[in-house]
């Protein structure tokens, strides 16, 4: 537990403000003179310059960053020890590129229109050559 829970939130403002360089005149006057006399002016002081330094040391080190592919490997190492445990069945969508799959779509397309252009009816059924009708029995016998 730190002295500033046990601190009045306006001690905080004002000590906040007299650090951050915001008070002037007779209030920096007060607060200095508070912080003189008073121990819990003091301990509060005291221990908001100690967090003020911390986070000016922290905000100075250098930020680490992740490598580019970490989510790959990351997902790819579970991948293989938990045997396809956590992730389910890899789809066919994830083991074949898919320019392999629309390579393979756009040949078949093309062999199905050459199939269909060099056909005699333009379409992949073929037309049975058509019989004459057979012919209709006269309709007055004759007597």
């Amino acid at each position: 537990m730190s002295a500033l829970d046990e601190v009045d939130d306006e001690i905080i403002v004002a000590l906040s403000d007299y650090l951050d360089g915001t008070l002037t005149g007779d209030a920096k006057a007060d607060v200095e003179k508070k912080i003189a006399t008073d121990p819990t002016w003091k301990a509060a002081h005291a221990e908001m310059v100690e967090s003020k330094d911390a986070v000016s040391t922290l905000s100075g080190l250098q930020k680490a960053r992740a490598p580019a592919n970490l989510a790959e490997d990351v997902t790819g190492t579970i991948h293989k020890r938990s045997a396809g445990r956590f992730f389910g069945k890899r789809t066919f969508g994830d083991r074949v590129p898919f320019m392999a799959i629309l390579i393979v779509a756009i040949l078949g397309l093309a062999a199905i229109g050459y199939i269909m252009y060099t056909s005699q009816t333009g379409s992949l059924k073929v037309d049975k050559p058509k019989q004459p009708p057979p012919p209709t029995p006269p309709l007055i016998t004759p007597p």
